[in-house]
């Protein structure tokens, strides 16, 4: 397989899905929004907390992943739904959507009439709006155009031995292709920082990088908290994992032998080639909206305690070297990596076998998570509620 299928958006830009998503601007209009999609095949929604009682900096990260999220490659036409009197500014968020040329409306609730009335006029405009992205067609389009984002999580002793390494294998592959990979997690680089800096492409980039552990580590210690208390996390150590030092090394193994050619923020703009490292939370799923947010077409996911979660917008695989955990959950795990620890399977082998799943992906195989339909969204919050 030489490329994957992909839809090509008016600004250049190319999706390996083509979503129809509803973004709710506000914790008020979730219901509205689920209830559309529920009526309404093959569309996403997006309900979340946020969006009101917000101010400064965190008024303006909802705002920037709910934008990301709507300006997504996959995502091929947008509905924005207010209540109409939040702080997220509805139709600044569908002017910021437009520009990359997606259709997109935009309505409140209040304007229409209350609730039911909303659905009614919510679900005709999605009708409506879906069949137009089912005239779509999607073309061969060349990996070199593909940006992955690679994470973990319910992470045990195989990770670090096993799925992380196979898969930083095959982020080297997508590299030499002429890809782009993001990894994040800045938790979980803390111990290993100085190993990320060394392969950084620049010194301004070395420094980036120890900047956001440290902005870290000083928020940690302002709230008079421990982060060990929950990071290895109880499931880590019952899995073999005893420092966040020992979790760090296996977690970065998953980005493979590239230099970081930069470092940015959560939810911001991933660039297309290179790897890149995002300051982002160990938190699974505000760590992959936040991935999904700047951009990346899906996320290989490494896992030896085992998870369901997928994403709303980008397909997440699968990947575990637990060879128990991968036959008790075969119903979520995609690819399994366990036999490199029996020796049967080499580490270019498994990173072949995981390079593989992903061109198969972006070329339109469902993951288990699609299929099962997690389309789990979470924002990283900065300030309090007012």
């Amino acid at each position: 397989m030489d490329h994957m299928l992909g839809y090509r958006r008016v600004n250049g830009s190319v999706g390996i899905r083509n979503h129809l998503l509803i973004i709710p601007t506000v914790i008020c209009a979730n219901q509205v929004c689920s209830r559309i999609s529920q009526m309404v095949p093959e569309t996403v929604a997006i309900p979340h907390q946020h969006g009101c009682s917000q101010i400064g900096a965190d008024k303006q990260r909802t705002f920037d992943v709910l934008a990301g999220t709507g300006k997504n490659p996959n995502v091929g036409g947008v509905i924005i739904i207010s209540l109409g009197c939040e702080v997220v500014d509805p139709q600044a968020l569908a002017e910021e959507i437009r520009s990359t040329g997606k259709l997109v409306e935009v309505f409140d609730i209040q304007s229409v009439g209350g609730s039911v009335k909303a659905i009614q006029y919510g679900a005709e405009l999605a009708r409506n709006m879906k069949a137009q992205l089912d005239n779509m067609q999607p073309e061969p389009i060349p990996f070199s155009e593909l940006i992955i984002g690679v994470k973990c999580g319910g992470s045990d002793a195989t990770s670090g031995l096993a799925s992380n390494p196979a898969l930083g294998q095959a982020a080297d592959l997508l590299i030499a292709e002429g890809g782009g990979v993001v990894i994040g997690e800045t938790t979980e680089i803390i111990g290993a920082e100085h190993v990320l800096a060394a392969r950084c492409a620049s010194e301004e980039t070395a420094n980036r990088l120890y900047h956001i552990v440290d902005r870290f580590e000083k928020e940690v210690d302002r709230m008079g908290a421990d982060m060990r208390g929950g990071n290895p996390s109880p499931g880590n150590i019952a899995g073999g994992l005893s420092t966040i030092e020992e979790k760090s090394l296996g977690c970065i193994s998953k980005c493979g032998t590239s230099p970081i050619r930069g470092v940015i923020e959560y939810a911001e703009d991933i660039p297309r080639h290179g790897l890149y490292f995002m300051d982002s939370p160990g938190n699974d799923i505000e760590c992959v909206s936040g991935m999904a947010a700047g951009g990346a077409h899906l996320v290989i996911f490494t896992t030896g305690r085992g998870t369901p979660t997928g994403s709303a917008v980008i397909p997440v695989i699968k990947l575990t070297g637990n060879k128990r955990m991968y036959e008790r959950m075969t119903d979520n795990m995609d690819v399994d990596v366990s036999d490199m620890l029996s020796g049967t399977l080499s580490l270019e082998e498994a990173g072949r076998r995981v390079w593989q799943e992903i061109k198969e992906v972006a070329a339109g195989k469902l993951t288990k998570a699609e299929i099962l339909g997690h389309t789990e969204f979470s924002i990283n919050r900065i300030g309090p509620s007012l």
